[in-house]
């Protein structure tokens, strides 16, 4: 059966015209799974997380990409270019290739997760490692693309929002509401910007009667919004929100004012904490970064906020094979080794059974 792709789906609420090409790799559509077990923590109606790692490159970036390279396209660029920390470069490469369209990525160099720029490697993206942070890459590309032409899909562009508002559409359309909250992960602060965008919208079509609180959640070590200063050198495990000063700042800022929501910042450790409840009581591995959504949350319950009666979004926003070391760096897991034969087999199982 094929799958329409996101700008087919909703171009009657995308700046699309008679020029613009549908193109697709299947983006979009993406589970929206209803907890089983960490609700009852935080003591909410209900609690869904939105699995945008079942993108085709493993993350929400493909929602914006896909319509800014058919932008560019229509716009006759043959090449894109664009500054990552990880999941941009693998989404902008993906679709670069497809499409015909010569790819520039520049990245931090040593900033990357090693799955996320393998991704870059294969698609054939020319990789440029810069010697500074994302923020002084980013100022490159944007220097570069001007100077030669070259397609920027960086969240500057606003395509990319216009993309990537679908997110909130998808919500909307399979529970047929609102959500009392969205908790979702910040760092260039495009993705918050894009779905408050796209809530408004559909409320203003009257698709929704109600907007959600917009809940966003930086890493402490990267936290410019919440301190209000750009962050020179961020640090955190969550290397795709490792970014000290935000392209879409000023717009994160007026979906939390505009939604009476909030943006604040969690510790690496309650990242991880909530990274590894989400594998082991959901059975939802994502990357790091996505789990700063739901470690928001588990903050804020514990802090002693209400949620009762709230049906509640977390944005999951890559997967969790985009940053396998981070697994293998913090996760303590036991690997039992044992002889063929059949009687030790049994013997080991039975000494390492849960009670």
């Amino acid at each position: 059966m094929k799958n329409r792709g996101l700008i087919d789906r909703y171009k009657h609420f995308l700046p699309v015209n008679d020029s613009t090409p549908i193109i697709s790799m299947g983006e979009g559509n993406t589970p929206l799974v209803t907890s089983q077990s960490l609700y009852k923590d935080i003591g909410c109606k209900n609690l869904c997380f939105k699995l945008e790692g079942s993108n085709p490159t493993g993350s929400f970036k493909d929602r914006g990409m896909v319509f800014a390279v058919s932008k560019a396209i229509e716009e006759g660029k043959k090449r894109i270019i664009c500054a990552s920390t990880g999941n941009t470069s693998a989404s902008a490469a993906a679709y670069g290739a497809r499409y015909g369209l010569e790819t520039f990525v520049f990245i931090p160099d040593g900033k990357i997760a090693m799955g996320k720029l393998s991704q870059a490697m294969i698609y054939g993206a020319k990789i440029i490692s810069i010697k500074g942070n994302f923020d002084e890459a980013l100022k490159a590309v944007i220097s570069i693309s001007e100077e030669f032409n070259i397609g920027l899909v960086n969240s500057l562009n606003p395509y990319r929002i216009e993309g990537q508002k679908t997110g909130s559409f998808e919500i909307v359309d399979e529970i047929n509401d609102s959500p009392d909250y969205l908790f979702i992960p910040v760092g260039n602060a495009g993705n918050i910007t894009a779905y408050w965008k796209g809530f408004k919208e559909y409320k203003n079509h009257n698709k929704i009667k109600k907007l959600p609180k917009m809940m966003g959640f930086q890493a402490a070590g990267a936290a410019p919004i919440v301190i209000g200063k750009p962050v020179k050198n961020p640090e955190t495990i969550a290397t795709a929100i490792r970014i000290g000063n935000p392209a879409s700042w000023e717009n994160a800022e007026k979906a939390r004012d505009e939604s009476g929501g909030t943006i604040g910042m969690v510790e690496d450790k309650e990242i991880l904490s909530a990274y590894m409840k989400l594998s082991n009581e959901e059975g939802i591995f994502c990357e790091p970064s996505s789990a700063a959504s739901l470690a928001g949350l588990m903050k804020l319950s514990k802090e002693g906020f209400d949620f009762r009666d709230k049906n509640i979004v977390c944005i999951l926003t890559g997967n969790g094979l985009k940053d396998p070391a981070t697994v293998k760096d913090n996760v303590v897991s036991e690997i039992f080794k044992v002889d063929s034969d059949m009687n030790k087999i049994r013997h080991k199982i039975t000494s390492i059974m849960k009670e």
